[in-house]
């Protein structure tokens, strides 16, 4: 395509975004159609839900889904912008969809576009960029998953795991001097005790856990479904999708209850973009608007992420009742934290750094 045709498309995917954003999105779904297809990357069926989301917004628009590399990682998507920035070929991708931190990077290099979807304004304002660039789709939240035929008493709060019934029974889902998951878990304990600054939280996180530790309650085993269910690690510290999808594959072989704690709730949060170089832009923004529509909110729950508009589709009674039931209280989920970018740097840092000094805990 040369320059000028190029131009003339930009023009037009930006004119139809606005009139989308004022409130039809008819020329949108009908500029979409004309394009016929969209490229996503990275979106493995079945996590949180895509294999069903995927078919639902092919079927309703009558869009061919090309799917690259479902496991890629989100550094794996940003270089395929980055490889693919003259081709409007099938190996460019349209959308991605990756960690919180890739989306200010993927701006910042100048590969995504900006688009504010219908529902923009029921997107916390800490979970997306303000002028559009990137914006929170779905996140999980830290909790404790439980064999519950050998752990008798359920803790529902932090402070509890430090009690003499959880001896040898408490894990993190990973390494804190290298697992993210770990890493938050560690964290979450910190803000847990009242601390809101983030290296005066990883601080008192690493306390915690030095003295979990000490009582005998820390098991040093990267905590898994296999070592929950082998009684190895009776309470696992991990990411509530991960939880309640051990839930449901255990099929009560053993019995696993996921508590969300009453404090310390730490949110961690993937973020959808445009690539500025997509080939079919409006069928990208259509697939924001599906995505960030109460349909496809609904569509991620299903798979247990919990989506970034979850509170406000709560609060309208528009969660099903036979899947809230299926999940944990969404008074819970009001309390959730999500730190910024710079609060994960300092606390990433503190944490791996210190865990050896001060919990001397060597995790395998």
């Amino acid at each position: 395509m040369n320059r000028k045709l190029l131009a003339g498309a930009v023009l037009t995917a930006l004119s139809v975004a606005t009139a989308a954003q004022a409130g039809s999105l008819d020329s949108l779904i009908q500029a979409a159609k004309k394009e016929g297809q969209l490229t996503t990357i990275g979106l493995p069926h079945d996590w949180c839900g895509y294999g069903a989301m995927l078919a639902d917004f092919s079927a309703k628009y009558g869009i061919k889904i090309n799917e690259l590399n479902p496991d890629a990682g989100s550094g794996d998507e940003v270089e395929a912008i980055k490889a693919n920035k003259g081709n409007m070929g099938p190996q460019a991708p349209d959308v991605i969809d990756v960690g919180l931190s890739f989306g200010p990077q993927a701006k910042d290099a100048g590969l995504i576009q900006p688009y504010k979807v219908s529902t923009w304004n029921t997107i916390p304002k800490e979970a997306k960029d303000s002028e559009g660039y990137w914006y929170g789709d779905y996140y999980g939240v830290l909790a404790f998953e439980i064999n519950t035929d050998l752990i008798k008493q359920v803790p529902t709060d932090w402070k509890d795991l430090q009690k003499p019934a959880y001896r040898n029974a408490v894990a993190l889902a990973g390494d804190p001097r290298v697992a993210n998951q770990a890493i938050s878990g560690v964290y979450a304990a910190g803000l847990a005790q009242g601390a809101k600054d983030p290296a005066k939280a990883a601080d008192a996180g690493l306390k915690f856990f030095a003295q979990l530790n000490k009582n005998g309650n820390f098991v040093p085993v990267i905590g898994k479904a296999a070592s929950l269910a082998q009684g190895t690690t009776p309470i696992v510290i991990r990411w509530d999708y991960n939880a309640l999808a051990d839930r449901d594959t255990l099929k009560g072989n053993p019995n696993v209850q996921v508590v969300v704690p009453k404090s310390g709730v730490l949110a961690g949060v993937y973020v959808q973009a445009i690539s500025k170089y997509a080939p079919h832009p409006n069928a990208a923004k259509l697939w924001m608007e599906y995505l960030y529509s109460d349909q496809g909110q609904l569509g991620w729950l299903k798979g247990y992420c919990h989506p970034i508009r979850f509170n406000d589709l709560a609060a309208k009674k528009k969660v099903p009742a036979d899947l809230l039931a299926k999940l944990p209280s969404a008074a819970l989920y009001k309390k959730a934290v999500f730190p910024t970018l710079q609060d994960q740097e300092t606390y990433k840092a503190a944490i791996t750094k210190q865990w050896d000094a001060v919990v001397g805990s060597n995790v395998k």
